[in-house]
């Protein structure tokens, strides 16, 4: 246990962080995130002003993150990919090659998503009852 304060300890555990933020970083630049954004949200029909108020940021760091000038946090990329209703994953770019989302499965998630808790709960039974008749 009392190695855990020890000044060294504690400076290891800071390198090897910061060196596995800066792959992940680089990875994340390599892959052409920005421009994948930028792509997704256009598709959900989303303006830069309106991500940057879900996510509590400003346009221009929305700009910033999209022209690739800057990177998110791994928090704000978490967020991003609820906002738009992917994983995260899916919004990195590595997901599996067998996965593919249809125009169908957006639609449906879209129009879900626009649901009040109530609509959902009664669009769920509905469902359960239906598939229950194949």
């Amino acid at each position: 246990m009392k190695k855990l304060f020890e000044k060294g300890f504690l400076q290891d555990v800071r390198q090897n962080l910061q060196e596995i933020l800066f792959k992940l970083e680089s990875s994340l630049n390599a892959c052409n995130l920005g421009s994948r954004m930028k792509e997704l949200r256009i598709k959900m029909k989303l303006t830069q002003a309106e991500v940057a108020k879900a996510l509590n940021v400003t346009p221009g760091y929305i700009s910033n993150v999209e022209n690739n000038r800057t990177a998110m946090s791994l928090r704000i990329l978490i967020y991003y990919a609820r906002l738009l209703n992917i994983s995260l994953d899916s919004l990195i770019g590595r997901i599996d090659s067998e996965y593919r989302e249809t125009a169908l499965d957006r639609e449906l998630s879209e129009q879900v998503h626009k649901m009040s808790i109530p609509e959902k709960q009664k669009l769920l039974k509905t469902m359960k009852v239906w598939m229950e008749e194949d």
